[in-house]
């Protein structure tokens, strides 16, 4: 089983790569798999690759069940 994490782009480093944003955390990934994707826009991250995007809506429900999950532990 995989886990994909929704993080925020902010910041596009050129080519296919961008700095996400996930909790404050920054990494940089790779768009080459989505097309169009830009800054303010939340995608699914898994390995380095965003795999998709997702509204924000999604993004923001997915983040608090982490965190729910998190607490319950």
């Amino acid at each position: 089983m995989c886990l994909a994490l929704p993080a925020k782009i902010v910041e596009m480093t050129g080519g296919d790569n961008a700095i996400v944003s996930l909790e404050g955390v920054k990494k940089e990934i790779s768009l080459a798999l989505v097309a169009g994707a830009g800054v303010g826009d939340y995608v699914l991250v898994h390995v380095g690759y965003a795999l998709n995007t997702i509204s924000p809506e999604e993004a923001e429900k997915t983040l608090a069940l982490m965190a729910e999950m998190e607490a319950a532990q």
